[in-house]
């Protein structure tokens, strides 16, 4: 009987033993999102074609305020940033299947988008816009209309906030082109691309803000628990600080947050 007694007390100590090392094994291999980053030597960075955020450049490479800053924030890991254009309306799926490391393209910081990613500080001030042609621009009847808007994006949210109709276009760039070919009486947008692609001198003369609706902060998303969250937060308070962050806003005619 003892003698069964101690085969049984060993074996499970080797059941123990087996289990604790198992588990040590797992948690010396298991990688951050950093670590994953840096092993791959680039950051994956999903985004849409929205001037003056990220948009291609004359010599056909991706620039604007966030892709200039996504590019320095890869630079500051040791490694390259990767830009792939996105659904909008697929980003979490898009970061949760491991496509993308991030999301950074003017993104408002809702509390939908915060409840499905890890989002860093806010940097930057943003309001959601109507735009309409400039002769129609008075009097327009929210209530009646329906608007044209980025699917999955802050413009559709606010829509259905204020039970207004909606058709839901790819991106922004085709929700303006919704109403510059008279599809739409009016879109709404985010004010930084409103500013940037309307009135007289750009893409969209006949076209302008008739109206805020509201004011935003963008941020940056990453998958729920990633430690490059808190890792940007620290790169963005060193930009706000030295004033590098300040000045590639007046590159491209952003408006910062008060730090």
């Amino acid at each position: 009987m003892k003698n069964t007694m101690r085969k049984m007390t060993a074996l499970l100590l080797m059941i123990v033993l087996v289990l604790t090392a198992v588990g040590c094994a797992k948690t010396a291999t298991a990688q951050t999102d950093a670590d994953k980053v840096k092993a791959k030597g680039k950051l994956v960075v999903g985004m849409t074609d929205f001037e003056p955020m990220d948009y291609i450049g004359p010599d056909g490479t991706w620039i604007g305020f966030d892709a200039d800053l996504a590019r320095d924030f890869a630079k500051s890991l040791g490694i390259e940033a990767e830009f792939t254009v996105i659904d909008w309306d697929n980003k979490t799926l898009e970061l949760d299947a491991g496509n993308i490391d991030c999301v950074w393209n003017g993104m408002t910081l809702t509390d939908g988008v915060k409840a499905a990613m890890q989002t860093s500080k806010p940097y930057c001030g943003n309001a959601q816009v109507v735009v309409a042609p400039a002769d129609k621009a008075d009097g327009l009847d929210y209530a009646a209309m329906t608007f044209a808007v980025e699917g999955g994006s802050a413009a559709e949210e606010l829509c259905k906030e204020n039970g207004w109709q909606f058709a839901a276009m790819q991106s922004q760039g085709d929700a303006l082109l919704e109403v510059a070919s008279g599809a739409s009486a009016a879109c709404i947008i985010d004010r930084l691309m409103a500013k940037a692609m309307t009135g007289a001198g750009t893409s969209y003369p006949d076209l302008v803000i008739a109206d805020a609706l509201n004011e935003e902060e963008y941020g940056v998303g990453f998958r729920k628990g990633s430690d490059l969250a808190a890792l940007l937060d620290a790169f963005l308070d060193g930009k706000f600080a030295d004033g590098s962050l300040q000045a590639l806003a007046e590159t491209y005619g952003i408006d910062l947050i008060d730090r």
